[in-house]
């Protein structure tokens, strides 16, 4: 039996850089520090944006118009990149990750959410980090999530995880802009609390990933209020995870 079970969601900004292109070393810090915990007996699920970005570097600029599709198609080539990356970084570490694909149907009360229950409970207790991403080669309209924020959020509320670690590009939530000299870090956050003035708006790119400080925000605060403590830190950092779990003070806390 392991003594903790987390989940770690890393969005396409903390693995690329001002290029968007991605970063191995990036992806190589967070496999170590995951290979860390799990000699701790800490498992990890890891949500993992990239997939977009993946098959864009591949693909380059798609003749397809329909934005959708274009999402389908870049997606599909990335998926399957994006795990030789991590199969290959944990294999190095001397671990075993394994694919999940969910849509929203898959939360819904019924033999899908049992199905996913199963799958990540089986993963964990042979040792083997489950990495999970929408499956948009096939989630769209109904079956498609906000961002990959809500399936972090709601993975961690199934599995009843202990922890939810929000990784993104920035320290966590500012009183302001985060490069102004005026702004401070907000490090303790309560789930009903408004939020609203802080959030500075989303403007990315496609492939960039769909959610933004607001949305972290959202989900972070519905996870909390579920009685799961939730962290939205740097992923680019050193040891941010590590940190995290040590109890020192990482980024922006989100807890009852």
């Amino acid at each position: 039996m392991c003594k903790q079970r987390i989940v770690i969601k890393v969005g396409t900004n903390v693995m690329t850089n001002k290029d968007n292109r991605i970063v191995r070393p990036v992806l190589r810090r967070l496999v170590k520090q995951i290979a860390e915990l799990y000699e701790r007996d800490i498992m990890t699920i890891l949500v993992s944006s990239g997939s977009a970005i993946a098959g864009k570097e591949v693909l380059g600029k798609s003749k397809i118009k329909d934005k959708t599709v274009r999402r389908q198609v870049y997606s599909s080539i990335g998926q399957p990149r994006m795990m030789r990356l991590y199969y290959d970084i944990f294999h190095d570490y001397g671990m075993k990750c394994a694919q999940v694909l969910p849509t929203k149907r898959d939360f819904s009360p019924g033999m899908h959410r049992q199905n996913m229950i199963n799958c990540c409970e089986g993963l964990l207790s042979e040792g083997v980090i489950p990495i999970a991403n929408e499956d948009d080669a096939v989630s769209v309209t109904m079956s498609m999530f906000s961002d990959n924020d809500e399936l972090a959020s709601l993975i961690a509320q199934l599995i009843n995880a202990d922890k939810l670690i929000i990784l993104t590009d920035i320290d966590g939530l500012y009183t302001g802009h985060p490069e102004a000299d005026s702004s401070d870090l907000i490090k303790n956050v309560d789930p009903g609390d408004d939020l609203n003035k802080y959030i500075q708006d989303n403007n990315k790119g496609e492939g960039e990933g769909r959610g933004g400080m607001g949305s972290k925000l959202d989900y972070a605060q519905q996870t909390a209020a579920n009685n799961i403590p939730t962290f939205i830190a740097n992923g680019k950092s050193d040891n941010t995870i590590i940190d995290i779990i040590d109890g020192k003070a990482v980024g922006t806390k989100v807890s009852l």
